[in-house]
């Protein structure tokens, strides 16, 4: 879920490692090899055949406990979840509840609604969750120096810059 510059990298990847990837985005994009799917009446077909669920969305008003009972009851049965977006995406509450019945057989996030989370959370010690500390990627100081300074270079050549945060759409 998620076909922005990191979800398109994760994608990219995952096929390029022999993986089916079927990608989901608010908007409609084109991957090569990626079975991709757009907006909200797509969801459901999108879901239906991911047995592991990997969410990078931005957190927007319309992303905001998107991984909720719905979706997850939309999977097939046994399938994981992997979030590396942010915490507000996930309903905790259903995805303890799918865990519990089998539907989702695993999960692993990056982060939590509540952070840091009360020391008695249940997602903390549950057997089938892996958490780690929000720290999906890391930032390199030479990479991000770089990036930087070509932002820099195109601001002061007149060209448009790019991946600019549009404050309509939040992200």
């Amino acid at each position: 879920m998620g076909l922005g510059v990191l979800g398109r990298a994760a994608a990219e990847a995952l096929r390029d490692l022999g993986f089916a990837v079927r990608g989901w985005s608010a908007s409609e994009k084109a991957i090569p090899g990626v079975a991709c799917f757009a907006g909200p009446d797509a969801l459901p077909g999108f879901l239906g055949a991911c047995e592991i669920l990997a969410c990078l969305l931005p957190l927007t008003d319309a992303t905001r406990g998107l991984l909720d009972a719905e979706v997850f009851s939309a999977l097939p049965a046994g399938a994981r979840l992997v979030n590396v977006g942010r915490g507000g995406h996930v309903v905790e509450a259903d995805l303890l509840a799918a865990l519990e019945s089998g539907q989702v057989s695993a999960a692993m996030l990056d982060v939590l609604g509540t952070e840091p989370p009360a020391p008695d959370h249940p997602l903390l010690r549950h057997p089938r969750v892996m958490l780690t500390p929000h720290v999906a990627s890391a930032t390199h100081p030479e990479s991000a120096a770089r990036q930087v300074i070509q932002v820099i270079r195109r601001h002061l050549d007149g060209l448009p810059i790019e991946h600019v945060v549009d404050r309509r759409q939040a992200y």
